[in-house]
């Protein structure tokens, strides 16, 4: 999940990596059942977020699942890419807009 704007970029520079990637050092992934944690979390409100779908063989390093904050359920574990992001891993790009009230529910995909 980013701006459509940070896709593009992206995109054009063949991979993602978040402003957040050198502090520690992975990209933040969810899975369609869990994105609108971080998105209520972190994106509240915002109406120009999209999300990337990957394919999880063309990522080319490695991912390990790991505990969200301290408030996510204490089973759920998150995604975490140990590289950028290639562009070319990415299937298909869909809006994600709130619901009238700011909040986000997960993505019907």
């Amino acid at each position: 999940m980013c701006s459509y704007e940070e896709w593009l970029s992206a995109r054009a520079a063949g991979s993602r990596r978040p402003a957040d990637f050198d502090d520690v050092g992975f990209v933040h992934l969810s899975t369609p059942e869990q994105v609108h944690l971080p998105a209520n979390r972190l994106f509240a409100g915002r109406e120009d977020l999209v999300l990337l779908v990957l394919d999880p063989e063309r990522l080319g390093s490695p991912v390990r699942w790991e505990p969200g904050v301290p408030s996510d359920p204490d089973s759920m574990l998150f995604p975490h890419l140990y590289g950028p992001l290639p562009a070319g891993a990415v299937t298909s790009v869909r809006d994600y807009a709130p619901g009238s009230d700011g909040s986000f529910a997960p993505p019907a995909l």
